[in-house]
């Protein structure tokens, strides 16, 4: 995990939902089995075009919900790939997308973060009930089938998409505790540094080894999978 200096005191953790939690890109296994070839050229075009219609109408101050703009997107896609989409295809990557599939280690993480007491939970752009068909599709449970994360925050409530800073500070709103005491999780490095100028402890979870965005600001941390995250909370000793 990189940045200099020592992990500030953090009390609670708030996820990002897709990419971070849940593979965004694991659609591209249907997608190759409908459209052979192309499967990930689509995953990849739909997500890219999915977080572009969230920020122009985000912007333009003419909100829809996320499932409508996941909709959208794929349709979009698949037109610029100049593939056929039928209501049937359709309807079965549509399908895919509210069970994607989940990163191996996400699931002992959020295990050991519950043992340790830490309050956890989702901030994400996605619906609410994307999000709750997503955390249990993925198995984020414990054995009496309870949920491992405390909190499912959805922007709806504020009908603007990240990064607008009234979709993080319904993070600090729910937990009750100021942002710099809150680590914001991401592997969107656009999301980790909106919650950054936000005022969060961040950590930006680069899976992909992607460079950072060049806009002179760092997440307060960098890693390489989820499992940094359990360096901000030691296990008692």
């Amino acid at each position: 995990m990189k940045s200099a200096g020592s992990l500030p005191p953090v009390q609670a953790v708030l996820f990002d939902a897709y990419g971070t939690l849940f593979d965004v890109y694991s659609v591209g296994t249907l997608a190759e089995q409908l459209f052979p070839g192309r499967g990930e050229a689509l995953a990849v075009l739909w997500r890219d075009k999915q977080i572009e219609y969230t920020r122009l109408t985000s912007m333009s101050g003419r909100y829809r919900p996320f499932w409508d703009l996941t909709r959208a997107g794929l349709r979009y896609a698949c037109a610029r790939l100049k593939l056929e989409l039928t209501a049937e295809r359709e309807s079965q990557l549509l399908n895919q997308y509210r069970h994607l599939g989940s990163f191996p280690e996400n699931k002992a993480v959020l295990q050991a973060l519950k043992a340790r007491g830490v309050t956890t939970g989702i901030l994400s752009n996605g619906d609410p009930d994307m999000l709750s068909v997503a955390v249990k599709s993925a198995g984020y449970v414990d054995d009496q089938g309870r949920s491992l994360l405390d909190h499912l925050i959805s922007v709806e409530t504020v009908q603007r998409y990240k990064t607008d800073p009234a979709t993080y500070a319904l993070g600090t709103q729910a937990l009750g505790k100021p942002a710099r005491q809150v680590l914001f999780v991401s592997s969107n490095c656009w999301d980790a540094i909106g919650a950054t100028w936000f005022g969060y402890t961040t950590l930006w979870v680069n899976r992909g080894k992607l460079p950072l965005e060049a806009l002179d600001t760092e997440p307060t941390r960098t890693g390489s999978s989820l499992r940094d995250v359990l360096d901000f909370f030691p296990a008692a000793s």
